[in-house]
């Protein structure tokens, strides 16, 4: 049966995108140290995420921007960022199995599945993909909004980071709907 395993990176964070993939895993392939992202090292997601894209059927990553999370809020933002990266699998799955409690609306058999990260295989794969894409983004947003800590604290609400908002208000990609960007002195 060819199972598409869902998972999204970056729901709690105030800033930056939430990245969700889609992975088709060939049932005949085992990938060693497969496992949920949260649970590796940033080496061993990257080194299993060359893995993954080289060996798996099919893959996709999508977003939803912070306009969009701003709009839709943060679970719509979510479910459409899992919509966009599943429509773009090139290999039809017969089966959606989805991280968490919620699935997108979508002409598919599926199955939303509590810890399926740590559970399932295409799930884990599909957590890998969407950390360490999003990860890649918010080194990238650190470069061009050095203030805010982006690399260090992927845009998670850390003392450093509530801190850099107190003193310098939101950059574009605050989630501006968040209570502590939203709450901040400064108008926007």
């Amino acid at each position: 049966m060819l199972i598409a395993g869902v998972d999204e990176a970056g729901r709690g964070p105030l800033a930056g995108p939430v990245v969700a993939a889609a992975v088709i895993l060939d049932p005949g392939q085992r990938l060693r140290g497969l496992r949920d992202s949260k649970l590796l090292t940033p080496q061993a997601r990257e080194k299993l995420a060359v893995e993954i894209r080289g060996r798996a059927l099919a893959w996709a990553v999508a977003e939803s921007d912070v306009g969009e999370i701003d709009a839709l809020n943060i679970l719509q933002a979510t479910l459409l960022a899992m919509k966009r990266a599943i429509e773009q699998l090139t290999t039809r799955p017969e089966v959606v199995w989805i991280d968490g409690i919620h699935c997108p609306a979508l002409d598919y058999p599926m199955r939303a599945i509590v810890d399926g990260d740590r559970l399932i295989a295409a799930i884990a794969a599909a957590s890998i993909l969407a950390k360490t894409v999003r990860d890649a983004q918010m080194d990238e947003l650190d470069s061009r909004y050095p203030l805010y800590g982006f690399a260090r604290n992927r845009g998670y609400a850390t003392a450093e980071h509530l801190a850099a908002l107190a003193a310098h208000g939101p950059c574009s990609v605050h989630r501006k709907t968040f209570a502590p960007v939203r709450q901040t002195a400064f108008y926007f």
